[in-house]
């Protein structure tokens, strides 16, 4: 499909500075693309289960780690990195009982899917007797971009419909693809159209076989920059990513969005109140992302557990054309993994931890979240410059 440039006047850039792209200003041809859209088999189930996981007061578990990210979580308790001990954990997680009125959705590693309880109860079936969808971790992870600015791409492609089929036999309904963008880097328009085309890739190939695609691309909080900044990086690169959702026919009522939230550089000097925070990202949102996606399941990003649940709250004082909500790994994860400690005795404990955070951001979701009572240690910060996992 030919495309059209189109110029736009300075006054309409962010602080007169260039965009990377003008893909926003293609919306005509988007919407031509978006017309030609195929109903395929799946098509019908995938936009019940993204209606069901972007379903009122609930919101995703992350748990998708890879062996290695969980051994570190692991060792940060005096833990080995063994299966006997991410069973043990994971185990803890997905049994706790009641999660499935806050959480919607689980995002498992590889391993997870397959694995079982120590009694011998598949971690799927614990999912859903919960009502809890599962959902799986389907890329490759980071290796680095030749010719950017020291900058990554995300691998996995390569028999990737395969995988995704055998995840949907095995009862995954969707998937998850995160590929990362950092500006300190520039970010190059090498490394956003990578990160766009990546996706959206992925995202056709995964309703091709059954799977809602989470589509993540993260713009990582490492730098020193403002928030008019990172609003300004992070609609070139939802922009660059609908264009190419559209052009490789993706339904865009059977998929999910994981972003950042936009915020100033973890190195800023000013912090943003969750009041600036909701309104640039709601900004960003509403200029670039069409209704007809369900789910805005958002990331934390390195945000404390308090910090992310304040966020999500102010995003959600107004009316949202889409369902905003979380998908939280360590935000949900942090408190629950001190309590524990790898102590049988403390499985309850930490449980009820994880029911204490998954409440909070159900309750930020509608919208009526107080960090009024919060812990000292739900407060601290969890940012780990050009985290990757």
């Amino acid at each position: 499909m030919a495309t059209t440039k189109l110029s736009a006047p300075t006054s309409h850039w962010i602080g007169g500075v260039r965009p990377l792209n003008l893909r926003s200003s293609l919306r005509p041809e988007i919407r031509q693309v978006a017309a030609t859209i195929r109903s395929g088999p799946y098509t019908e189930e995938l936009v019940h289960t993204a209606k069901s996981i972007a379903s009122p007061g609930r919101g995703i578990l992350a748990i998708d780690e890879s062996n290695a990210t969980c051994g570190k979580r692991l060792s940060s308790i005096g833990l080995e990195n063994t299966e006997a001990n991410r069973q043990a954990y994971r185990q803890l997680l997905l049994t706790t009982p009641g999660l499935g009125e806050y959480i919607s959705g689980a995002i498992l590693f590889e391993e997870t899917l397959y694995q079982s309880t120590t009694y011998g109860e598949k971690f799927v079936d614990c999912l859903r007797r919960e009502k809890i969808v599962p959902g799986i971790k389907v890329d490759k992870g980071l290796v680095p971009l030749p010719g950017s600015n020291n900058e990554s791409w995300c691998q996995g492609l390569d028999g990737l419909a395969s995988r995704c089929a055998e995840y949907y036999k095995q009862g995954a309904r969707f998937a998850k693809w995160r590929t990362v963008v950092s500006i300190p880097c520039g970010p190059s328009a090498l490394a956003v159209k990578e990160a766009a085309w990546g996706l959206a890739r992925y995202a056709a190939i995964a309703q091709d076989n059954g799977l809602v695609p989470i589509v993540e691309p993260e713009i990582l909080l490492d730098g020193d920059h403002a928030i008019e900044r990172t609003l300004e990086v992070a609609e070139n690169v939802w922009a660059e990513v609908f264009f190419y959702l559209a052009q490789n026919s993706v339904v865009f009522e059977g998929i999910l969005l994981k972003p950042s939230m936009v915020t100033p550089g973890a190195e800023h000097k000013e912090k943003a109140s969750p009041e600036t925070i909701a309104k640039y990202t709601l900004t960003m949102l509403k200029r670039r992302v069409p209704p007809a996606v369900p789910g805005i399941m958002f990331l934390s990003g390195g945000q404390s557990e308090v910090e992310a649940t304040l966020n999500l709250n102010a995003m959600n004082q107004s009316t949202n054309p889409w369902h905003v909500s979380f998908s939280y790994a360590r935000a949900l994860q942090n408190t629950v993994l001190k309590t524990w400690q790898g102590q049988p005795e403390n499985v309850e404990a930490a449980q009820k931890a994880l029911l204490i955070r998954a409440k909070a951001n159900s309750v930020a979701q509608l919208g009526r979240y107080s960090s009024q009572g919060e812990a000292e240690e739900a407060k601290k910060g969890m940012f780990q410059k050009g985290y990757t996992y």
